[in-house]
């Protein structure tokens, strides 16, 4: 077979995510830039062509379509396809499991966030008449080697939960459960996905409610680990705190209170087809 130009081989993907999108147009949120959307897709493609090497455009569009679903955007970095053992594997970042949770949970999110913990900053967790609590004091642009993460979501009736998982438990949970425990996000962005981590943890106690299967399906392969702990019960402080909540078996997940530390945003930009080269690739 002959070989493909990299001009053919992106066109073929462009081609690729057009015919899923249109396939499961119900499926896409309201709202969402289909042009935007590929054109960033094409270029996170274009910057990474080493990996793809072997990956047909039909198997590409599949996963990248996933994005459009839940309205994420790839060049971003809001979640990630991962060419890895001859595949392309969906995951969400930790931005996009933010923004998801934000979007489609039943009960109103005022915030939810991660915080890695470093060596020399201050972390507790109390308990003061009966109630639980949280301190972190971080030290300012700590770059000493991390000891853990946490994760915070705090609902607008006042409640909030939390999650903790220490460097060791986040490291079991890549190496046993992760489904690309070597893949480009672990290698370049570790602070990120061990913040994923943990948030994804806690994600399994938020009453996600999507708008269809396949946003669902995405969302659920997106994560990258798989978590096998049984839900127990657990109560929630705030305006509710009788009710008892879901969370994971090891009574990780705990009630309390805590200060939010705002996130940063990433600048947008994109490119499209029309800058390419069109050398030749390596597949035939």
């Amino acid at each position: 077979m002959a070989q493909v130009t990299t001009k053919q081989y992106l066109a073929g993907v462009e081609q690729s995510i057009k015919s899923e999108l249109s396939a499961h147009a119900k499926a896409l949120p309201q709202g969402l830039n289909q042009q935007r959307f590929i054109l960033n897709c094409i270029t996170v493609v274009k910057d990474n062509l080493d990996g793809f090497q072997g990956i047909t455009p039909e198997s590409i569009g599949v996963t990248l379509a996933k994005g459009a679903y839940l309205g994420l955007d790839f060049f971003n970095r809001e979640c990630y396809a991962i060419p890895y053992g001859g595949k392309v594997q969906f995951q969400t970042d930790y931005k996009g499991e933010i923004k998801l949770c934000k979007k489609y949970s039943r009960e109103p999110i005022k915030d939810i966030y991660a915080k890695l913990v470093r060596k020399g900053d201050f972390f507790e967790e109390l308990i003061e008449n009966g109630q639980q609590f949280v301190n972190f004091k971080p030290i300012p642009f700590n770059s000493e080697e991390v000891l853990g993460a946490f994760a915070i979501v705090l609902y607008k009736d006042g409640s909030m939960m939390y999650d903790t998982m220490s460097v060791a438990e986040i490291e079991k949970t890549r190496s046993t459960y992760s489904k690309a425990k070597n893949s480009q996000a672990w290698k370049e962005s570790p602070g990120e996905m061990q913040k994923k981590t943990v948030l994804r943890r806690l994600c399994k106690l938020i009453d996600l409610d999507f708008d269809n299967i396949e946003q669902r399906r995405a969302f659920d392969e997106g994560a990258g680990v798989e978590f096998e702990e049984t839900p127990s019960k657990v109560m929630r402080k705030g305006a509710d705190e009788d009710t008892p909540a879901d969370v994971l078996g090891d009574d990780n997940v705990i009630d309390g209170d805590f200060k939010e530390v705002p996130q940063e945003p990433d600048a947008e930009m994109y490119a499209g087809i029309d800058a390419m080269d069109d050398g030749e690739l390596p597949f035939k």
